[in-house]
Order: C-alpha cells, then sequence, then structure tokens
C-alpha cells in the first residue's frame, strides 16, 4: 500500500498548488544564485516533510494499539470508507460543522508564527516555514493520515507519510520557479481528478480489508497474523 502513498502525494499536489502554492511563492528564496535557491527550496521541503512524518508517528502510534487488539483489517476499511468520504464531501463542509474552538486557535497561531518567518531569510527560517505549513488542515493531508494510521507498524505509518510528502515535491517546487506555469482553466481541469484518485486509493483499503488472499494487496486475516507473531520473536 506504500506506492499509493506516492501516488496520492502527486496527485495532491494540484490541489497544494491552490491551497500552499501562495507560501511557496512567497518563499523568500535568492533569485540571483540558482544553487542556492534550490538549496533553500529543499530546506523548505525537508521542514515540510518532518510535519508529515511527526504526524504519521502519532498516527503510526494510534494505528499500533488497532493492530495489536486484531482489528487492524476492520480498521482498514473504515479508513478507505472514511478516505471516500473525505473525497466526495467538499472540504468546506467539514470547516462548517467543526466546532473545535481550540484547534482553530492552534491553527491561528500557527499561521501567526508562519507569517513572521517570511520576513527572515535564514535556512531555519525556510526550515520553520515548511514546518509550518506542513502542519495547516488540509482535506487530503487527512485522508493521507487516515491511510497511514492503516499501516501493521509505526514505521510503515511514517514512512508512507513522507512518501506522500515526497509526491508533492515536484509541482510544490515547480510554482516556486514558474508561478503562472498552470493556468487557471487547466489547473481547474486537473483538480476533477483528484477526486477520483482518491476515491481509488479508498477502494483500495477496503480490498485490503476484505481479507481476500491476494498478495501485496489484500493479504487474508491468516497472513497479517503470521507477520504479527514473526515480528515478536
Amino acid at each position: 500500500m506504500l506506492y499509493s502513498a506516492l501516488l496520492f502525494g502527486l496527485i495532491s499536489s494540484l490541489h497544494c498548488i491552490g491551497m500552499c502554492g501562495p507560501i511557496a511563492m512567497m518563499l523568500p528564496v535568492d533569485q540571483h544564485n540558482p544553487a542556492k535557491k534550490a538549496l533553500q527550496i529543499l530546506i523548505y521541503h525537508l521542514g515540510r516533510l518532518s510535519a508529515y512524518a511527526s504526524l504519521g508517528l502519532v498516527f503510526g502510534l494510534l494505528g499500533r494499539g488497532f493492530f495489536m487488539a486484531g482489528i487492524q483489517q476492520q480498521l482498514s476499511i473504515v479508513v478507505g470508507i472514511l478516505i471516500i468520504t473525505i473525497a466526495l464531501v467538499p472540504e468546506r463542509v467539514f470547516i462548517k460543522y467543526n466546532f473545535s474552538k481550540p484547534v482553530y486557535r492552534a491553527i491561528s497561531k500557527v499561521k501567526s508564527s508562519l507569517g513572521q518567518q517570511f520576513k527572515r531569510k535564514s535556512p531555519d527560517a525556510l526550515f520553520t516555514i515548511g514546518l509550518l505549513n506542513g502542519f495547516l488542515p488540509c482535506g487530503l493531508v487527512y485522508a493521507a493520515l487516515f491511510g497511514a494510521i492503516a499501516m501493521q507498524n509505526v514505521a510503515l505509518s511514517v514512512t508512507y507519510m513522507l512518501l506522500y510528502g515526497l509526491g508533492t515535491i515536484p509541482l510544490m517546487s515547480a510554482v516556486v520557479y514558474v508561478s503562472h506555469f498552470i493556468s487557471l482553466p487547466l489547473r481547474s481541469q486537473l483538480q476533477r481528478i483528484l477526486p477520483v484518485v482518491t476515491v481509488c486509493i479508498g477502494v483500495l483499503f477496503i480490498i485490503r480489508g476484505l481479507g481476500l488472499n491476494i498478495p501485496y494487496l489484500s493479504p487474508s486475516t491468516m497472513s497479517l497474523l503470521v507477520k504479527a507473531n514473526a515480528s515478536c520473536h
């Protein structure tokens, strides 16, 4: 299932261009030194990957609890349904029905800290911008986290989120170099692909949880028990 993370990240970056593209375009990078600019963009991405890895660690620990409880396959089915729900329900609906004021306060602090970092041009500022950027709320990141929680161990959960982040790097780097490399109409058409790909990934998690004894795609319950016992010795 790890391959789905990279694919999901690549497709999600079409959405990221609209949501996080302005942040990437405003990065305080050196416009006169190509080598230094590339290094600064890399540092920014390392910050984003660190955020995704941290989230993968937290959700991986949670998923490990489900795995130890023996309900990991059921969890995979639930995760698949949740991913499909995120794909089909508009993001504004989730925002409308989110009554968690503490979360909004935390997000407000993240945005405030993010704004302060743009005034600096040091490597740690670029890393911090990427780190804070990675923690900003995003429906597709939530979908990726649902995927991470369904992994069999913490290391795979962290790897899943790292691969998701790596998939977003090509297009997110491109917007720094060419701000309008994709026209708005074309960008709108490309974003229509997002729900389709997200639903497909959700279906993959459901198939995985059904235990159809398909190698690498849908291992049987017995296969999972064998892996669990092997990891305990």
